[in-house]
């Protein structure tokens, strides 16, 4: 058994803490008799590791800190690569099952003892002095006192199935009760020995508990002193330290070689995470492995034979004794993508003989998978994979790939993991084109629906029909995208299209905005969704069997993703549908090959995008402003209802020309002379700073509120808003502020200026702040859309998205917004229509001009890729040998350059902005001046020309020249905090008062101009537009389709009814709120203006003299009076829309004696009376 000077794997870890000796020793030593303890010591020593890492990188932990946590932490910091976490979480996972379930195998305990040695030559090369230099020896694996007992069981096993085989009852073989008896006896002295063994080791455990004791106080105590030392050092100094850090894991990182054993380890556990029984030593086909009912094995080496290609299946997959699966493994840095095609061969070549059930008999097939070239495919799903970790910008050669070959339109595509039995066995069984059957048949009616809400369902349907993985809906926002939603998921779940629907919201708000709508919005019978269904709600992440819909944010899913001891399944959901899915494009784009060689991957990819990859599931996202990036996730939109199709039916609400504000301020901008005493904000201690200014400062609009802060404009503008706005009125506002500050100052000033106006009968409760930093923020969101109070809402950008309080009339822009997609959500709060408290339109006030900053949503750029890119980091990746000579083999933005040449222009970009702004500010700062000299005198180069320096020198050369000067990132870190910082908002005083307030009309400033051009467009117009005609001929002819279609038309000129409507207004003094029929029979034909209320009015007084009307069919009249008057077109479909829960245009014929089509024909005809 065991020497007792036994050597060991891991003395190289001597020069760190003789701790970690001891641990990986103890584990050796008691490999023979006790295979549990090793991996639980190896869990120890994985915990230690990572214990030592996290000290080094000043990550604080304390003893609640699980190991999940803490490498999440140091990830953060140091951006391990995923190879590594992979390794660390092996040994985590196999330690705990060793502390649980006592039933550890030798085979098990050396597999641990492998990935711990390769974890342990990274830390010695990351963290040691030789470094990378550091050459292992081979890992010398202690003898296996289990060899024996396992080649007789495979012997068994081999036996027993050749006997099945032949027929022969299994007792009566006299060389197989041979075999048995010799395995008990083998079993029996294994026993006896690992006994022995432990007795022995017993007796040295004291001395050697003891030990480890001592040394792990010891070095408790260092790592303590080490976390002391590091938390005395400064927030730069620590930046700098992980620097060096990160660059020496990824540097070790390079030399973790998967050789076969390490690979094989690796795919064994993942089979194993995802429920497989996988063992690729012991489950071999030649050892005898074979199906078992009732478990899911995943059996090795499987033989095929396709015509006359006979080979290995790396691994089938059993559920039960139906072969569902077919595994190809690769050792590292193969095209694994590739290999596909070669699990599809051993598919076609399986051979199906019982006691094995085909694959397609579950599925209701009479014969296997036909291949479109030769043969049929007997097991359905494929794999191929090397073990390594799924890296999106290296997805042919990493990660899982996949492939469903009952169908020829299914593509292969990349997976994090294994599929679970239990999701195999769901897709094989769960028909596609049933449920689409069911769904083709599927009525709409009881959903309730609007037509552009079922198109927006049909279309996503027919896109799920091509195979199509992912689907993007744009709609409006306000046109019931969660009511599309609802009808979405509940066709999809009665139809058993999915098993599993992930709803992912990126904020609690929204989330319980969703669930307050399955709780309520009625299906089939009334029942609700969640009555139906299974509805797994914010927090409740534990997914039962029973669930079908689990609603999610994106930050608690990714924490169960990328920092669970226990992920979920990768098939856990089959179908994810996200809401707002522009949300979550920052940083999703993908890394270019240069950048891929040199730096990790996880700085590039947000929370929102790994959650998606994570899962194998359907994603269908919604949003109202797709954008570039979004439709690079989704694809283009397979529907679309903008916000002007929603207007033109009558479905959202358009608003006013907005109204803008003009101060003296916003007009001359503020300035500040050289030389004049200011006062600064620091933005991280909230204290206000006093210096003289070197140059003269000028801010303009723009700036306001963020860059300078003018308590006087802030004033101006509040106190006009107090005149537009009715603190006690049933409309709602919500103004947009540029920080949290600002929006305590303008709760502050408008709370002043009402005060003013209304004295006692103000109630401050009217105003509120609304932030992220607001007390009980659910409670006051939900004041805000119920309640009386508070009717006017000041936010940052927690109300900009997603929330729906449709009695905002109100918005004001106390901030500037350059991004068209963020200004049109904003705008989107206020879209909505409320009947309830009469609103026809909603206004918009402008004090800081945002118009004129707005991008055009086409052209908006993600951002930059890693903004958070360090000079630090960019030293490190021109100055390393090894990363230079990377990146001068990897390829840059253009053919001619290589990637260290961009590299070398971005540095040179930031030393240029440090020491250009330090030459203009060295004239009036004599110590900066004097290290500008200094620097002179040091480099042989003027400051202001060293960016142009490197860059005529070139990689290599500029690499040679920062080397020699290897103080420079601390010479530039004196230069900047010489300068100063520019992000202390500077503190106006300068007087302002307002000098305009008006209202544009695009090219038209003037109301009469707006109103000229609208005439002279409907008369040109009249003869090319076959509905402008019917307008001004015979307006009650009129169709629903023409209507849109004309305000369609008046959309693209710039005209629509709010805007006509306020030019009027504007023009004459009167507020005449005519239909937009009625403004171009004024154009065509010089009619005068009705009110449209009042037009019904006339109307109904009409048809209540012509007939005589019993009590309850005049009140069903009064109530069609109240509906007509936002309404146009008057049909059944209007009737129907308005009275659905009433019985629609049935009941209200039933309730006329059979004369409703009578009634809206005379209804039309007293409207829109014939013309002189």
């Amino acid at each position: 058994m065991t020497s007792p000077d036994q050597t060991t794997n891991f003395g190289f870890l001597a020069e760190h803490d003789p701790l970690f000796v001891e641990i990986a020793q103890s584990a050796e030593r008691a490999f023979a008799s006790d295979p549990n303890t090793t991996l639980i010591k190896l869990r120890q020593l994985g915990e230690a590791l990572v214990q030592h890492i996290a000290a080094l990188a000043g990550v604080e932990c304390d003893d609640q800190t699980t190991q999940a946590d803490l490498l999440f932490r140091i990830n953060r910091e140091l951006k391990l690569e995923s190879v590594v976490r992979e390794l660390f979480h092996i040994l985590r996972v196999e330690g705990n099952k060793a502390t649980h379930q006592f039933r550890t195998k030798h085979k098990e305990a050396i597999s641990g003892l492998v990935v711990a040695r390769k974890l342990a030559i990274w830390f010695h090369q990351s963290f040691g002095k030789s470094g990378t230099q550091f050459k292992p020896g081979p890992f010398i694996p202690p003898a296996d006192p289990s060899a024996q007992l396992s080649n007789l069981q495979t012997e068994i096993a081999k036996l027993k199935y050749e006997l099945q085989q032949a027929n022969t009852v299994l007792d009566s073989s006299q060389q197989l009760n041979e075999l048995i008896a010799k395995e008990k006896d083998e079993f029996e002295a294994l026993a006896f020995a690992m006994d022995e063994e432990s007795r022995t080791l017993a007796q040295r455990a004291a001395t050697h508990e003891d030990v480890l004791r001592q040394q792990q106080r010891d070095y408790e105590a260092k790592i303590k002193a080490l976390q002391s030392q590091l938390a005395t050092q400064g927030d730069k100094a620590q930046a700098a330290q992980r620097q060096v850090l990160s660059h020496t894991t990824q540097a070790a990182t390079q030399y973790i070689v998967l050789d076969e054993a390490l690979t094989r380890i690796l795919i064994d556990q993942q089979l194993v995470e995802a429920g497989w029984q996988a063992d690729s030593e012991a489950l071999t086909f030649k050892s005898g492995a074979r199906p078992e009912k009732g478990k899911n094995l995943a059996i090795a080496e499987w033989p095929t034979q396709h015509k006359d290609d006979k080979g290995r299946a790396d691994y089938v997959l059993f559920a039960g004794l139906i072969p569902i699966a077919v595994v190809e493994a690769k050792k590292e840095n193969t095209n694994v993508a590739g290999k596909i095609a070669q699990a599809e061969r051993y598919s076609k070549g399986f051979s199906v003989t019982s006691p094995l059930s085909g694959a397609w008999e579950l599925a209701g097939e009479t014969i296997a998978w036909p291949d479109d070239y030769d043969g049929h495919f007997k097991v359905p799903f494929v794999y191929s994979c090397n073990g390594r970790p799924y890296v999106p910008q290296l997805a042919e050669q990493s990660g899982t790939w996949f492939r469903d070959v009952r169908h020829p339109a299914n593509t292969k595509r990349a997976l994090a993991s294994f599929h679970t039995p239990e999701g195999l066995l769901d897709q094989l069984k769960r028909s596609k084109a049933t449920a689409q059957r069911i769904l083709q048949a599927e009525p709409f009616g009881y959903l309730k629906l609007r037509d552009y809400q079922q198109k927006a369902i049909v279309a996503v349907e027919k896109n799920l029909t091509q195979e199509v993985r992912v689907a993007l809906l744009a709609m409006a926002t306000g046109t019931g995208k969660t009511r599309t939603i609802i009808g979405l998921m509940y066709r999809f779940l009665k139809a058993e299209r999915f098993k599993r629907i992930l709803f992912l919201v990126d904020r609690s708000a929204l989330g319980q905005q969703a669930i307050d709508a399955f709780n309520e919005a009625p299906l089939e019978q009334n029942h609700t969704l969640s009555k139906i269904y299974n509805v797994a709600e914010l927090g409740d992440m534990a997914a039962e069997a029973e669930t079908r819909i689990q609603v999610a944010t994106v930050q608690a899913m990714f924490k169960r993703v990328c920092m669970s001891d226990n992920p979920p399944p990768v098939d856990q959901f089959d179908c994810i549908i996200i809401d707002e899915a522009h949300r979550g494009y920052t940083l999703d784009q993908e890394m270019t090959e240069g950048e891929l060689a040199t730096r990790d991957t996880s700085q590039y990819l947000s929370s929102y995008r790994r959650v998606l990859d994570y899962f194998d599931a359907v994603k269908i996202g919604l949003t109202a402003t797709p954008a570039k990036h979004t439709s690079e996730i989704f694809g283009k939109p397979v529907y679309t209802y903008s916000y002007r199709e929603a207007v033109a039916e009558d479905w959202l609400i358009d608003h006013e020309p907005p109204v803008r504000y003009q101060t003296l301020l916003t007009q001359n901008g503020i300035t500040f002379a050289k030389g004049e005493k200011v006062s600064a904000i620091n933005t991280q201690t909230g204290e206000v700073q006093s210096a003289e200014l070197d140059d003269e400062l000028n801010f303009e609009v723009d700036a306001f509120n963020r860059r300078v802060i003018n308590e006087n404009f802030n004033r101006v503008i509040c106190q006009q808003l107090v005149q537009e706005l009715d603190p006690f009125g049933d409309e709602k506002t919500l103004i947009f502020c540029a920080t949290d500050l600002h929006a305590d100052m303008v709760k502050r000033l408008l709370d002043d200026a009402f005060k003013e106006l209304y004295n006692g009968e103000y109630n401050q409760a009217a105003v509120a702040k609304i932030t992220g930093q607001s007390d009980k923020v659910g409670q006051l969101i939900r004041q805000y859309k119920n309640e009386r109070y508070p009717n006017i809402a000041i936010t940052v950008d927690l109300l900009t998205t997603g929330i729906d309080v449709p009695a905002i009339c109100h918005l004001v822009f106390m901030r500037r917004v350059k991004s068209r997609i963020l200004y049109e959500q904003m705008i989107g709060r206020a879209t909505r229509r409320c009947d309830d408290i009469g609103k026809t339109v909603f206004h918009i006030y402008d004090p800081v001009d945002i118009y004129a900053a707005l991008s055009d949503v086409n052209t908006m750029k993600p951002l930059v890729k890693d903004p958070n890119i360090s000079l630090e980091q960019l030293l490190d990746e021109i100055t390393n040998p090894e990363q230079l000579e990377r990146a001068l083999n990897a390829p840059g933005d253009t053919p001619e350059q290589s990637h260290a040449d961009v590299v070398l222009s971005q540095l040179s970009q930031k030393v240029m902005r440090v020491l250009r702004k330090a030459e203009k500010k060295a004239e009036n700062k004599p110590e900066l001046k004097q290290k500008l000299d200094e620097l002179h005198d040091l480099w042989g180069v003027e400051p202001k020309s060293l960016h142009r320096h490197l860059r005529e020198l070139g990689p290599t050369q500029a690499a040679q020249f920062i080397t020699r000067h290897n103080g420079l990132l601390n010479q530039l870190n004196e230069v900047n905090s010489l300068l100063g910082s520019d992000q202390q908002p500077l503190i106006s005083m300068h007087y302002d008062e307002l000098t305009g307030r008006e209202q544009t009309y695009g090219v038209s400033e003037k109301p009469a101009d707006y109103l000229d051009s609208f005439n002279h467009f409907i008369r040109e117009q009249l003869n090319q537009s076959a509905a402008l005609a019917v307008v001004v001929s015979k307006p009650r002819d009129l169709t629903r389709e023409q209507l849109k279609e004309i305000k369609l038309l008046l959309d693209g000129a710039g005209y629509s009814e709010a805007k006509l409507q306020t030019a009027v207004r504007n023009q004459t003094n009167q507020d005449i709120a005519a239909s937009i029929i009625g403004h171009i029979r004024r154009a065509a034909l010089g009619e005068a203006l009705v009110p449209f209320e009042q037009r019904v009015a006339q109307a109904m007084q009409r048809i209540y003299q012509k007939h005589q009307w019993l009590p309850t069919q005049r009140k069903w009249l009064e109530r069609l009076a109240k509906q007509l008057v936002h309404e146009v077109i008057i049909d059944r479909d209007f009737v129907n829309s308005r009275f659905s829960e009433q019985g629609g245009a049935k009941q209200l014929d039933k309730v006329l004696n059979s004369q409703l089509d009578t009634l809206l024909e005379e209804l039309n005809e007293a409207m829109w009376p014939d013309v002189g």
